[in-house]
């Protein structure tokens, strides 16, 4: 076929059209006035125009149509001329002279097709003639589009059960050799088309056989729309013919398509009863075809199947569908010593899920995928295809979108084997699915080997010291990956205590050998779930084992001690220093006084070797008053010695008004009032009036600076606590105390002052006057203070 440009064509097709119409004209004109003669002349020039070479395959379809649309007009009038008393032998015959050879096969297709009609002689005689009589045309182009309107005009007469042409003398075998004949002989004029013209234009006759295909694969959809093709006649006959000319014809093309076709055109059923000889044809393929694709999209149609039909689920196992599959993919691959590990990869996964739709129960199925796949990549080191990196994330995660149940992903051997396959970035991608599994299905994982087995599968986002040199991690995706982490740790439990410790115990070995930046992470949630664990242990005298139990309190401290020692070193001694006090409230609750001080010891230690920001100093005091406040373990030598420490500490505060505050503070220290033990008046006054000394200093300052004397709010604040230690009934703070501070206040607030100072002094006398209102004692209290 010659084509000199897409415009020369243009122009081809025009006059062709043109002759085209002209004839067409003529014949209808010689139809119209019954004219038998006339019309098979102009027919016969008219479809002269169909013997060009210059079209392509696209150009050439156009005019096809046309001839189609006119060659069904000749049709019905053939019919009439029948029915007016012509002979159809007569006919059939006369056609047969026309000068050409193409046109002469058209005309006798078409009153073929009015023969079979008649019934005057068996379809199966007229078919067979008409397919044999084809083969005169051996032109590629021509020949495949004269044999596609043979199959046209011929589907609806084929003697196919229940037809009207079957009769007695005709059997279904009698269509399905038609068809099968007349598909074998366009295939090979389908195939020859690559073979013709310069191999600088392969691509160009690439593309054009690609848009001849359908013509070849209307053949297989006719076969499927038999009647009489059952699944014996399938097995026996259509499946085996079909695929002898697809491997014999030895085409990359014509093999992937073709096969293609049989996997969608031919119902489920039999794919599931043939899987055996459809499969088998597979490795003699040529090593270029697309094998990946083809059992892709068998495994899927064999999977949608399973899925519509519960009731078929019996046969899969009958004939051992996955045994089968696994085999032939082995072989295949066996056969394409060259096969990309894309397409390997790609078979397995296709393989796995299929396995997990059709047989959900059968972990051994999906583990022996696995270990496949295993077996394929071995040798080959890390994947670098990103692709194929692509879809063994896709088989990895298949399971997981399964079962929703990473357990049940944990039961499967060969899993951990194919994760060690993909590169550092994909397993951190990998471990951000699982995880995010677990979170999206409240997985629980309840005992520690399958912790360390869970561990294994992510140790992409917990331990760094496989990354290479130069990998840059974005700081927000970290983050988020390590945030993950910390949920995950929390879905990490058992009601044991034994099992449970082993559980942290795992998650301390893997997190403390993670690499520094992770820790601030993952030990505060590890910290937490351990102090969980410290508050299920049976108290000593409900435990019948006593300390003779494997897991005591007193371990579980050390535990605690050891995995906050490594966060000093991030560094973030601020964490360490507030997830110190949170173990010495736990060893609180515990009663052991030892642990509890030496908790807060190293807590002090931070707070004076680590902690210089003075913003960072004062938070910091305020969680050591606080925490100080609520523990009831500690002896009067232990809190003593922690409660002068920490008003040390205030009173070395930068800030003047820090000092002042973080030292009324104190006083709470000194003053409990559920422990009569702990009620010392004298040191809560004391803490106030140091107070009261500093606020004054702290005023000096602001009046030597900046030549004001600063806000009164300071004063107002301790008045506050004045107050509060008053209505409690500490006996050293008095009336008079009370109403010489807030003369204090008054005298201070006749100078320029702030309007939130103002505000609140206002505020706290209306609490008083509201307190004064009250019945009882706080009443009469409230009723002395004169202001």
């Amino acid at each position: 076929m010659i084509a000199d440009g897409s415009e020369d064509e243009e122009k081809w097709l025009a006059a062709g059209a043109a002759a085209f119409k002209q004839n067409a004209f003529y014949m209808q004109r010689a139809i119209d006035s019954n004219n038998l003669k006339d019309a098979l002349k102009y027919s016969a020039q008219m479809l002269s125009e169909l013997r060009t070479s210059k079209l392509s395959p696209h150009k050439y379809y156009d005019l096809y149509m046309r001839a189609f649309d006119e060659l069904r007009k000749l049709e019905i009038f053939f019919m009439e001329e029948t029915r007016r008393g012509c002979s159809v032998i007569e006919l059939y015959e006369l056609v047969q002279h026309a000068g050409n050879i193409l046109p002469r096969l058209y005309l006798l297709c078409t009153a073929g097709s009015v023969y079979i009609k008649t019934k005057e002689a068996p379809a199966k005689e007229i078919l067979k003639d008409l397919v044999e009589m084809c083969r005169g045309i051996q032109h590629p182009l021509r020949g495949l589009f004269l044999r596609s309107y043979l199959a046209q005009i011929s589907r609806d007469k084929l003697p196919d059960i229940g037809s009207e042409y079957e009769g007695d003398a005709d059997t279904v075998i009698d269509a399905v050799e038609f068809v099968l004949l007349n598909f074998t002989e366009m295939n090979k004029l389908w195939v020859r088309m690559q073979h013709q013209g310069p191999a600088r234009e392969k691509e160009r006759r690439e593309k054009e056989r690609g848009e001849l295909r359908d013509l070849v694969g209307k053949n297989l959809h006719v076969l499927s729309q038999l009647e009489g093709v059952d699944l014996d006649m399938y097995r026996d006959t259509v499946l085996p013919r079909v695929l002898e000319q697809i491997v014999n014809c030895r085409d990359e093309i014509a093999q992937y398509y073709l096969i293609d076709c049989i996997i969608q055109v031919f119902p489920d059923e039999y794919h599931l009863q043939t899987l055996d000889v459809l499969l088998g044809a597979c490795p003699q393929l040529q090593a270029s075809v697309d094998i990946m694709t083809v059992l892709s999209r068998l495994m899927e149609r064999l999977s949608n199947y399973a899925a519509l039909n519960a009731e078929v689920l019996p046969y899969f196992l009958q004939v051992e569908a996955f045994s089968k599959l696994n085999n032939a993919i082995g072989k295949v691959i066996e056969a394409q010593e060259d096969m990309p590990i894309l397409s390997a990869v790609t078979l397995y996964s296709s393989l796995l899920k299929f396995t997990l739709h059709v047989h959900p129960d059968r972990l051994d199925y999906a583990d022996q995928v696995l270990g496949s796949c295993v077996k394929q990549l071995s040798g080959k080191g890390k994947i670098d295809d990103t692709r194929a990196t692509k879809e063994l994330v896709s088989l990895l995660s298949a399971p997981l979108e399964k079962y929703n149940d990473v357990v049940t992903a944990l039961k499967l051997t060969n899993y951990p084997l194919v994760v060690e396959y993909l590169d550092t970035e994909t397993k951190r991608i990998m471990a951000t699915v699982i995880v995010r599994s677990i979170m999206k299905n409240n997985t629980l994982i309840t005992t520690a080997e399958k912790v360390e087995a869970l561990f294994e599968l992510i140790k992409g986002i917990i331990n760094d010291l496989d990354e290479p040199q130069g990998l840059e991690v974005d700081e927000d995706d970290f983050q988020e990956e390590q945030n993950s982490v910390a949920l995950l740790i929390h879905m990490l439990y058992n009601d044991d205590p034994e099992e449970m410790f082993k559980i942290v115990n795992v998650l301390k070995k893997h997190f403390l050998t993670g690499g520094p930046k992770r820790l601030k992470f993952t030990i505060p949630p590890l910290v937490v779930s351990t102090l969980k664990l410290i508050r299920r242990l049976p108290v000593e005298g409900d435990n019948p084992f006593g300390k003779e139990a494997s897991v005591t309190a007193t371990k579980i401290f050390q535990f605690l001690n050891q995995i906050i020692e490594a966060l000093p070193n991030v560094p973030s001694p601020d964490l360490a220093f507030r997830l110190y006090l949170q173990c010495a409230e736990a060893a609180d609750k515990c009663d052991e006084e030892p642990i509890a001080y030496e908790f807060f010891t190293q807590a002090y230690i931070l707070y004076e070797e680590e902690i210089s920001d003075s913003k960072a100093q004062v938070t910091a005091l305020q969680l050591i008053i606080g925490t100080l406040q609520r523990m009831q373990v500690f002896g009067v030598e232990n809190r003593d010695t922690l409660t002068h420490k920490a008003t040390g500490y205030a009173a070395k505060l930068l800030k003047k008004p820090d000092q002042c505050r973080a030292v009324y503070a104190c006083s709470h220290l000194f003053w409990l009032e559920d422990r009569e033990t702990i009620q010392d008046g004298e040191r809560v006054l004391l803490c106030l009036k140091r107070a009261l000394k500093i606020a004054n200093s702290a005023q000096q300052v602001a009046n030597t600076a900046r030549g004001s004397t600063g806000s009164v709010t300071l004063f107002i604040e301790i008045l506050n606590k004045y107050l509060y230690f008053y209505e409690k009934g500490v006996p050293q703070i008095t009336v008079e105390s009370v109403e010489s501070l807030i003369k204090l206040i008054k005298n201070e607030e006749s100078m320029p002052s702030d309007p939130s100072a103002e505000s609140f002094f206002a505020t706290t006398l209306e609490f008083m006057e509201f307190q004064k209102q009250k019945e009882g004692a706080i009443g009469e209290r409230y009723q002395e203070i004169k202001v």
